[in-house]
């Protein structure tokens, strides 16, 4: 496959600046600095590293801007005119490295995707490039920016999103100082799961709103996780926190209580380490490979969906990964290539094979006599007592008693309805799923068939501070992957970040193709692209050139 490289740089810096709060849990800023002096490796030697820190407020706040329909509008809290409900503001924050002659950015954005979905046009990454390139000297290869992927969408970022990501990083370059840093990897496995169940026919079924869950005598088993958080730390020269970078791969779409605007899991993380640590310190995001990560209780219906409390737990274990990181001099390189990958070509093929499958599924409804209505106490009375659901016990003694059948035959004739209904109720679960998916593949093959190509041209970046090293990818990456890579990796402390620079949606892994569920349904992506993938990710990372 093509690639053109673009550029290695090495810089020296990290960032610095803002922050705000959540209650200290124990964890207060006097702990912070004590446990900074007791992970420091020298005294002071000032060294070339610097680093600067802004934020952006990115949150809209007016409902006669918002786009969408009124069932989206509800969920933000809002009325037809007036103010935006929000729980807690939306940020676009800059990581500036510096080392006097090389400059690097990291830019963690609270959106859904850097492009290709949601509010973010597909120009926002050329254009805040070219904008911090022109006025704040950093090469737009040099620049990293990574989506939260939060899900609350329909109108919550600001018109003038671009400005304030610009912003942020001018603020950062304006603010620069002395730093050191250091690399440490927690771990927080008790947040998130994998959302594609697998099924005993090998095949998957995605855990979605859209969708109901699987019967659960299908289920055979469920797929990995990467529980691993990864930490950059920063402190000033007097070994004040500064700032905290953090890796975890999540997929954040549970909400804030009582509704509104919300950065979700990362936004409730960010705010326990800022507050914890105080100081002005800043807690920056990087969202890993959630591809086919959900949170944990994604579907629960007894209580109110409540990102926080998961927050609140990412945020002690980062603070507990933290505590152990000694921090020193270090160097940054930023090596940044364009690689083509295979589309896919099979669309049309799974197209009739969905279509046939779906008038398989339309030919099994069965005639009955219920309706819902009727259905469902029937359904209630014959799982509450399946011996005898009719009557009591001694009236069927009775009938056997005197010969009579009225109550077995009343029975059997209700046995058969409920079947045929609930067989029913299953083809329809199973329809529902084939219409989205048929949906969605048709969507992703006008795509393909635009772009006039049968490659995709996707940006891999490496971003290497002192011994943290950080992969990049454009879209939904899914676990297993993000976990070969790191088992490949020379480098003991490296971590994914995608849905950086752009977006292409799913990125499935091979095997995933042939289990036909969501992701691998809405996908531009061909077999044979994971492999070229990892195998130029592996080569990039044993380059001379990363050191």
């Amino acid at each position: 496959m093509k690639r053109r490289k673009f550029l290695i740089s090495s810089a020296s810096s990290l960032s610095a600046v803002a922050g705000s709060g959540y209650s200290r849990l124990g964890f207060g800023p006097e702990t912070a600095e004590k446990a900074a002096k007791q992970a420091r490796l020298k005294k002071p030697s000032a060294g070339n590293l610097r680093a600067g820190l802004g934020k952006s407020d990115i949150t809209r706040r007016k409902t006669d801007e918002v786009m969408g329909d009124m069932a989206v509008k509800a969920a933000l809290g809002m009325a037809t005119q007036g103010e935006i409900k929000i729980h807690d503001p939306l940020y676009a924050k800059a990581l500036v490295l510096d080392d006097g002659t090389t400059r690097a950015a990291i830019i963690s954005m609270d959106v859904i995707a850097i492009g290709g979905l949601g509010e973010i046009k597909d120009d926002f990454l050329p254009t805040v490039r070219a904008e911090i390139e022109r006025g704040l000297n950093i090469s737009g290869k040099n620049i990293l920016i990574n989506a939260s992927h939060n899900h609350l969408v329909g109108g919550q970022i600001c018109d003038d999103v671009v400005e304030k990501a610009v912003e942020a990083a001018r603020h950062a370059c304006a603010n620069l100082v002395p730093v050191r840093i250091g690399v440490g990897r927690g771990k927080e496995d008790r947040i998130t799961m994998n959302r594609r169940i697998r099924l005993k026919n090998g095949k998957v079924w995605t855990e979605r709103h859209a969708n109901p869950s699987p019967e659960d005598e299908d289920v055979a088993g469920v797929g990995p996780i990467d529980p691993d958080i990864g930490v950059l730390r920063v402190d000033t020269l007097d070994d004040r926190p500064f700032a905290v970078v953090y890796n975890f791969a999540a997929h954040p779409y549970t909400g804030a209580s009582g509704g509104g605007v919300t950065a979700e899991l990362p936004g409730f993380t960010s705010k326990v380490i800022e507050q914890n640590l105080g100081n002005g310190a800043m807690a920056l995001f990087l969202q890993g490979a959630a591809g086919d990560i959900t949170e944990i209780y994604y579907k629960e219906i007894n209580r109110p969906r409540n990102a926080e409390p998961l927050g609140m737990m990412l945020g002690l274990s980062t603070l507990d990964a933290w505590r152990g990181v000694r921090t020193g001099d270090g160097s940054i390189k930023v090596i940044s290539e364009t690689l083509e990958l295979p589309r896919r070509t099979d669309i049309s093929e799974r197209v009739k094979a969905l279509e046939e499958e779906q008038g398989r599924l339309l030919e099994s409804l069965a005639q009955t006599s219920l309706n819902f209505k009727a259905f469902l106490p029937l359904y209630v009375k014959y799982r509450l007592n399946p011996e005898f659901p009719s009557y009591y016990a001694y009236w069927y003694k009775q009938q056997q008693l005197m010969g009579q059948t009225d109550l077995a035959l009343l029975d059997a004739e209700n046995r058969r309805n409920i079947e045929k209904y609930l067989g029913n109720i299953y083809a329809m679960e199973r329809l529902a799923r084939i219409q989205v998916n048929l949906s969605l593949l048709k969507e992703r093959q006008a795509m393909n068939e635009k772009s006039g190509s049968a490659t995709l041209t996707i940006e891999v970046q490496i971003v290497k501070v002192g011994d943290f090293v950080l992969v990049t990818f454009p879209g939904e990456l899914f676990a297993e992957i993000g976990l070969n890579i790191k088992r490949a990796s020379p480098h003991k402390n490296t971590f994914i970040a995608a849905y950086s620079n752009g977006y292409i949606h799913y990125a499935p892994t091979d095997d995933a193709f042939d289990e036909w569920d969501y992701e691998d349904t809405n996908c531009l992506l061909g077999r044979g692209w994971q492999q070229i993938y990892e195998k130029e990710v592996a080569r990039v990372l044993s380059s001379p050139e990363l050191g």
